[in-house]
């Protein structure tokens, strides 16, 4: 059995849990915020067989796409005035991160 620990952005969660139910995958979702741009995630947990990973992985891998998308750097109050960051920027945001472990024992009760 593996553990499959996938993130991804909100945008994606309903379609993915969608795709999760049609292939007869059991996940359990934990709602989740990101470091960096502070925006909603969820956090998939699947215990699967080692055989259905790549399954599991080519689900995720199709449903959390990458885009682009526009956001506004916080605006430093240092001394010097300078603003230079309070344009918006280009971030590529979405697609998953995912880690799969080695469960040593799985019990549902």
């Amino acid at each position: 059995m593996k553990l499959v620990t996938a993130i991804v952005q909100d945008k994606d969660t309903t379609k993915l849990s969608n795709a999760f139910v049609k292939a007869n995958i059991r996940a359990t979702r934990l709602s989740t915020s990101g470091g960096f741009l502070r925006s909603g995630n969820t956090t998939f947990m699947i215990a699967i067989e080692d055989e259905r990973v790549p399954e599991v992985m080519e689900i995720i891998k199709k449903v959390s796409q990458k885009r682009k998308q526009f956001m506004v750097p916080p605006i430093s109050l240092d001394a010097s005035g300078d603003h230079a960051g309070a344009y918006p920027i280009e971030i590529e945001v979405g697609g998953a991160t995912v880690f799969t472990q080695s469960i040593d024992s799985f019990e549902q009760f």
